[in-house]
């Protein structure tokens, strides 16, 4: 016995076929309806808030001008990692013979004055940017001294705060990175004096550093 037509493969894929396409037709109205509701909503949100503003009288225009903002020139990711590097490689461990040995770090290059120096002793000059070294290793802290001082340099900066601990969690008690961060400002040539900050501004783990302007 032969099957009915309506039994047949064909006609079964053709009921497939038609199920899924009136699937599809049912979906995308409820997603119009859907979207009309949404629509229909925001309008009536919209008409709330004109009705609830319709009282209001605006501001008058201020005549206040704000102050252009200095903006740090930006610079490309490559050159900046080539130049922090070229710098690190500059910065050596060597100690000139005449660094102070002392504890407290001072120093200012020929031309410096007394009074400015003074002024960088007492907290006078506005701190610009500043570095944390306070934890890393030696290398790792020669790396970003490096290239702070190049952005500091580049956006113009005159005071800056090195932050290099105490060395009280160093084994010996001892602050390494305060001598080799003293060592490594004065081999730049951009920095015309340093000091311990004051207390305020971080003591004996601390460092302010005068720098030249891009004048200079």
């Amino acid at each position: 016995m032969s099957k009915r037509p309506a039994d047949s493969p064909l006609a079964a894929a053709l009921a497939g076929v038609q199920r899924t396409l009136e699937s599809q037709a049912r979906d995308r109205a409820a997603a119009e309806r859907r979207a009309a509701a949404a629509a229909q909503a925001a309008a009536a949100q919209r008409d709330v808030f004109r009705k609830a503003v319709t009282d209001v009288t605006p501001l008058p225009p201020s005549d206040r001008v704000e102050p252009p903002r200095p903006t740090v020139p930006a610079w490309p990711a490559q050159r900046l990692a080539d130049e922090q590097q070229v710098l690190a490689d500059s910065l050596s461990d060597y100690e000139p013979e005449d660094l102070e040995t002392g504890e407290e770090l001072l120093f200012a290059r020929p031309g410096v004055t007394a009074a400015a120096l003074r002024k960088l002793k007492r907290g006078h000059w506005v701190i610009q940017a500043q570095l944390d070294l306070h934890g890393l290793t030696r290398e790792v802290a020669r790396l970003e001294l490096a290239g702070f001082l190049a952005r500091c340099r580049q956006a113009g900066f005159r005071c800056v705060r090195i932050i290099h601990g105490k060395g009280l969690r160093s084994p010996n008690k001892e602050p390494v990175l305060k001598g080799k961060v003293r060592s490594w400002l004065m081999q730049r040539d951009e920095v015309l004096a340093f000091c311990q900050a004051p207390n305020v501004e971080g003591g004996g783990g601390a460092a302010l550093v005068l720098l030249k302007s891009l004048t200079d």
